[in-house]
């Protein structure tokens, strides 16, 4: 078993369970649109779930970049441990436990989202940070150049700051449509972004 295995195993399981948890909070809303009692979610909620599972899946994907990278020393799965531990409240809090009991979806979102986007905001400046030390401690060779690794610096620093910009002014604005602008635009830098980062 690899040190990446062992690491894998501690966060891949708690991954797991905050994809699940969102899922989970998806599926209660689709059915809660279908009783009688009527429910609006508006789209803040689903927004900000669709953007924390990308979120996860750009956060699974950049471990798996830095497997070689990772060793299994306790630091490293309390490290890990953390910032998926965070991942996940984040995850759970996104949807209500009860949804029948929200009429208003967007009044469940203005309570929970100072913690939500802020422990989002904490996971990933922890992986940027994390990313960086294990590229001072443990460099890799490079990978062969894809198609855009001419615009690597501008993709990837743009797509950070973009997105940790967005996440602070989340925590601070409180109109609705301007939140949801900001979510959309949090989606699509972080779905642009993760795909390019693909073909740098």
């Amino acid at each position: 078993m690899s040190a990446f295995d062992l690491v894998f195993a501690v966060f891949g399981l708690l991954l797991g369970l905050a994809i699940a948890e969102v899922l989970g909070g998806f599926a209660r809303a689709l059915k809660l649109k279908r009783t009688a009692k009527p429910v609006r979610i508006g789209w803040l909620t689903p927004l900000l779930g669709l953007f924390v599972l990308l979120d996860l899946t750009s956060f699974w994907g950049s471990a798996y970049i830095m497997r070689d990278q990772m060793d299994a020393s306790y630091l490293t799965l309390v490290v890990v441990l953390a910032i998926v531990g965070v991942y996940h409240l984040a995850a759970s809090l996104i949807f209500p436990d009860e949804p029948e009991q929200w009429p208003d979806f967007d009044d469940w979102y203005d309570r929970q989202k100072r913690m939500v986007i802020g422990g989002l905001l904490l996971a990933n400046v922890a992986v940027t940070i994390g990313q960086g030390v294990l590229e001072e401690v443990r460099p890799v060779a490079d990978a062969p150049a894809g198609p855009l690794a001419p615009y690597a610096a501008p993709i990837l620093l743009g797509g950070l700051v973009g997105l940790l910009t967005l996440l602070v002014a989340l925590l601070r604005v409180r109109d609705r449509r301007a939140n949801m602008a900001m979510l959309i635009a949090a989606n699509l830098i972080l779905l642009g972004a993760s795909i390019a980062e693909d073909y740098i």
